[in-house]
């Protein structure tokens, strides 16, 4: 048997990728209860706000003054996938698009072009703590899709497929398929234009839970294919004899099946697919483009346009804390999911 294990590495802060993915941002803040404003009742002090990266008390408010999150920011020349498993997310942009989203949505944005947006993290309940659970992975685009118009489309954790499997031993894996394929499943990117949205690129996203000393068995796909495997909670797992411990990433040869067998703790890990783009990458914080003549560009097109303005009353906007989950599209297509 082939062993199908490149690499394993410790995970860095923001996680480390492979082509086409560029890296992902992990938050598991333990946010207080609410302070009837949608900020922590516990207060801000000691921490250096509007950039409080700290995890004091378990949680941070990252660039927001009252309410925690990343306020009007611009974005070019690649995708993100925004996966809020805990907590909610309050989206707005410069297209007039706007949402609430969390608790296993998922939302899918094509900046290409650019969009600016805010993401804000809204501490709704005033009698209990607001725990937030969120991955946001940035998936590069080819040079010929760049200058795509922006896009959002949301994937309501209602609608998303789940991939089950019990083992000889009766212990439970089960797969939350964002994107890719698996069993029967053939899911591919909400936006159209995404590079995800394409099956021969083989990009896969999934979220996977495994029950204690549970086995599950990753089917080969593409040689063509990067693959990586985060274990995010748990103890540890083996594969192929070698063992992986908490908050570490396996760097798989994706056209090899994997074995995987968990320890003693049930297990939870994001595992990411795709075919490299191949492309020259230069980057300046969230322009993502192919040279720095293009980077500049870019910026010059921001400074002049500011990608369609900004159209909320502040850039930390936040919605009616009485609303529940919903997205205003762009063209107007209103989703109400309560």
């Amino acid at each position: 048997m082939s062993n199908s294990i490149k690499r394993i590495e410790r995970l860095q802060f923001p996680w480390q990728t492979q082509d086409p993915f560029l890296f992902c941002a992990f938050h598991n803040d333990l946010y207080p209860k609410g302070n009837g404003q949608l900020g922590p009742s516990t207060g801000t002090s000691g921490r250096a706000i509007g950039s409080d990266f700290s995890g004091k008390d378990g949680w941070s408010m990252y660039h927001g003054d009252t309410v925690p999150g990343f306020p009007a920011h611009p974005h070019a020349g690649f995708e993100t996938i925004t996966i809020a498993e805990k907590g909610l997310v309050d989206h707005s942009d410069s297209l007039g698009a706007a949402g609430r989203f969390g608790n296993g949505d998922v939302q899918w944005m094509t900046a290409g072009a650019g969009v600016q947006h805010s993401e804000m993290f809204p501490l709704l309940k005033d009698d209990e703590d607001n725990p937030l659970l969120l991955f946001q992975i940035w998936l590069n685009l080819p040079k010929a899709s760049k200058k795509v118009d922006a896009y959002f489309g949301m994937l309501w954790h209602e609608d998303i497929p789940f991939y089950h499997h019990t083992d000889d031993q009766g212990k439970k894996t089960s797969v939350k398929v964002i994107c890719g394929e698996l069993g029967d499943i053939k899911r591919y990117a909400p936006a159209p234009d995404s590079f995800a949205a394409q099956p021969d690129n083989h990009v896969a996203v999934w979220m996977i839970d495994m029950e204690a000393n549970a086995e599950w068995t990753i089917p080969a796909s593409s040689a063509e294919a990067n693959r990586s495997l985060y274990l995010w909670s748990g103890d540890h797992i083996e594969i192929e004899g070698a063992e992986v411990p908490n908050m570490h990433v396996v760097k798989l040869n994706a056209e090899e099946s994997t074995t995987i067998k968990n320890g003693n703790q049930s297990a939870k890990f994001l595992f990411l697919q795709g075919k490299p783009i191949g492309e020259p990458v230069a980057t300046y914080g969230p322009f993502v483009m192919n040279s720095n003549m293009e980077i500049q560009e870019v910026m010059m097109e921001y400074q002049r346009t500011q990608f369609g303005g900004w159209p909320w009353p502040s850039h930390a906007h936040t919605h009616d804390p009485a609303k529940g989950r919903f997205a205003k599209h762009a063209d107007g297509r209103v989703e109400e999911r309560g």
